[in-house]
């Protein structure tokens, strides 16, 4: 294996675009600097090329966490896509499963479809249910379809034929006929992208993946490309899942980028969490944009559908739960008079009105006004803000907050508590609503906003403790460095979890890990197995580990617990059906958590009066860089870094430990209170 003496993690959000950097220079941490710049929305290539030049090094190997193929569906900009589909079966998409996501809405809007229902077209090929041949097909059939479909005006044809999951070779038939033809088509088939019965989900995220894959193609080529000229010899692209991937992989499932950037930061908020003595975490991600939030307990969950623009995709994700709330929301009064915040973002461009272009008020403004971005109007020490301009901007609020009225600072407040309020719902979601106690977990702020709210939060949810990692404002990126080479396979089986089929199931294992292994194509790559477990009757199933793939009847006690946690009910003598094998091979990361040098100890470097909960305080302000192992302070304080702004609210305490990170807790006194 090659030696990588310097990494390059990048994250690109919806506001700024964050690097860090690693760089072997035979310490144990090795070196590390971080890099922060405004997005460019229109090519957010440009914002990393820009970064690396910025940087002014070499790096062996980028590691990127993208927004592209999850802008392209939100933005509905994705390639003409065609669907061929099993004579009968054309209307699969635009029917769907009928659900309801808000079932109380009078007059729901279906979305339109992605694939153009003039762009559908049918074979006649046809498997039964347990995959013998229906009706024969011919290669001619599969050359006509496609020629048809391109002759319509297709940039990317998806395939998903009925019963595939179980006999692959009429879709290979077009895979071949593709090859042959030398079609420019993006071609995507459900044997390949998403191997599992339910043929509306297995569809749906066939036709994703032709959607976004000519724009993501586009894009790592161009940055490929871009990166190459610059000496860079690796290129990978992070996963939904968190682990990495080749750009070749990438561009052929991009559907498995579509949380890219959330993916990267959860694994590197439970990468700092766990080497500072946390394995039980509730993640608090907030940018610019949008706020991503999962619960880890004890390790990365994971789950195999991810829904984005109302679009499903089976594809393996990361948990995270995401609500429109960023430091760049807009607030705004609905038609009723009542306070809104998001989902609608002020974004890169034009920014927040304190960045000194835009004109919407917004909930970084509302932190400027209430003082909390540091002593001289400067976020994180680094761009000075335009406060005059924060302020005119609350002025449209001020006669919505009462008869009265109210000046910009209750403006602030009442902007801050909204969102909060939405963050915290996000919260309870990924907590108690699904059987865990907030109160036994530890808050991980990150994002260059969620140090500023992480109190608020806490006290609102009763969590004890608060870690505030050393970086922040780049933690994704981190992430991105840390992050495992993966491949994900996996395949629907359908089988009782019975002695009967232990032999079938153990086979079914090994195969799809073969497959995983293949994939990676890296000598040292492991591999880890799982089933999807259900009851017998059950729609809806639990992913649990399999230790070892010859002894697949060993998960049945892990799904009757993982059961009763998740629906408070289990019936260990209820027949266990096994609906997909997965398997995953991985390479970890050799990177070990970066551990900052540290400084000559805090001190205050300077005062400002900063409003909290309607109270104004004379608040000390410190630098990040000057605090060492032990150091603590009392709030209200504000600590500012170059990527990010931390708060320690009134009765909060903050201590530095040995890695860097400030771990916050209540006083003694408030904790009695």
């Amino acid at each position: 294996m090659t030696t990588l003496r310097t990494l390059l993690g990048v994250d690109v959000g919806g506001t700024f675009t964050d690097f860090l950097l690693w760089e072997d220079d035979g310490s144990e941490d090795g070196r590390v600097r971080v890099h922060k710049r405004p997005s460019t929305p229109d090519d957010p290539g440009r914002a990393v090329l820009e970064g690396i030049d910025h940087l002014g090094v070499t790096p062996d190997l980028v590691v990127h966490g993208t927004t592209v193929a999850t802008n392209a569906v939100l933005q509905r900009r994705g390639a003409r896509t065609a669907l061929v589909t099993t004579e009968g079966f054309r209307d699969l998409l635009v029917i769907g499963r009928q659900t309801r996501p808000h079932i109380y809405d009078l007059e729901p809007e279906t979305p339109e479809p992605l694939v153009d229902p003039a762009l559908t077209f049918e074979c006649t090929g046809h498997l039964r249910p347990d995959g013998t041949i229906e009706v024969p097909w011919s290669a001619e059939e599969a050359r006509t379809l496609l020629a048809q479909a391109e002759a319509a005006g297709a940039e990317a044809v998806a395939v998903s034929l009925l019963y595939a999951y179980l006999d692959p070779s009429l879709e290979q038939t077009f895979r071949e006929a593709h090859e042959a033809s030398g079609s420019a088509l993006f071609l995507s088939l459900s044997s390949e992208v998403s191997p599992e019965y339910r043929e509306v989900e297995r569809t749906a995220t066939t036709a994703l993946n032709s959607y976004i894959g000519p724009v993501m193609s586009q894009y790592l080529r161009h940055l490929g490309e871009g990166v190459a000229e610059r000496g860079v010899r690796t290129l990978h692209i992070v996963q939904s899942d968190g682990g990495a991937a080749s750009t070749g992989r990438a561009s052929e499932r991009p559907v498995s980028t579509l949380l890219s950037g959330p993916a990267a930061g959860v694994h590197g908020a439970f990468e700092v969490a766990r080497a500072a003595g946390f394995d039980r975490i509730i993640t608090f991600d907030m940018g610019g944009t949008s706020t991503d939030v999962a619960l880890c307990d004890g390790s990365v969950p994971t789950r195999a559908d991810v829904v984005v623009g109302d679009f499903p995709a089976r594809t393996p994700v990361v948990d995270v739960h995401t609500v429109g709330a960023g430091g760049g929301s807009i607030a705004r009064l609905d038609a009723g008079g009542a306070l809104r915040v998001g989902p609608e973002s002020a974004g890169a461009v034009p920014g927040p009105a304190c960045y000194g272009t835009g004109e919407d008020f917004t909930v970084t403004d509302a932190q400027a006004v209430l003082g909390r971005l540091g002593a001289h109007g400067a976020l994180a020490g680094s761009m000075t803000l335009d406060l005059d301009r924060a302020r005119a901007a609350a002025v449209p609020f001020r006669n919505a907050l009462g008869a009265d009225g109210g000046d910009e600072v209750a403006a602030a407040e009442a902007v801050l508590s909204v969102a909060t309020a939405n963050m915290e719902r996000a919260l309870r979601v990924v907590s108690v609503q699904r059987g865990h106690d907030p109160r036994e977990f530890t808050l991980i702020p990150f994002g260059g906003a969620g140090p500023l709210h992480a109190c608020a939060l806490a006290d609102a949810l009763e969590m004890p403790r608060i870690l505030v990692p050393a970086m922040p404002g780049v933690l994704a990126a981190l992430g991105a460095v840390q992050s495992d080479l993966t491949a994900t396979r996996t395949r629907s089986v359908l089988r009782p979890l019975a002695e009967a089929h232990r032999d079938a199931l153990a086979a079914a294992l090994r195969e799809v890990g073969e497959e995983a292994r293949t994939a990676l194509d890296h000598p040292s790559a492991e591999v880890r197995y799982a089933l999807d477990l259900r009851y017998a009757g059950q729609s809806y199933e639990l992913t649990i580990e399999v230790p070892d793939p010859a002894s697949p009847l060993d998960a049945a006690g892990a799904f009757h617990a993982a059961h009763e946690q998740r629906f408070a009910h289990a019936d260990a003598s209820a027949l266990v059906e096994a609906v997909n094998v997965r398997a995953v091979a991985r390479v970890p990361s050799e990177r070990p958590v970066p551990v900052p040098p540290p400084g000559s100890g805090a001190r205050v470097v300077a005062t400002t009066r900063v409003v909290v909960e309607g109270r104004e305080h004379e608040t000390a302000v410190y630098q990040r860089d000057d605090f060492a192992p032990g150091d603590v302070i009392e709030g209200p304080a504000i600590v500012v870094q170059l990527d990010s702004t931390t708060l320690v609210e009134p009765g909060w305490t903050a201590r530095a430990d040995a890695y860097g990170n400030l771990i916050l807790e209540r006083t003694i006194e408030e904790a009695r209170a």
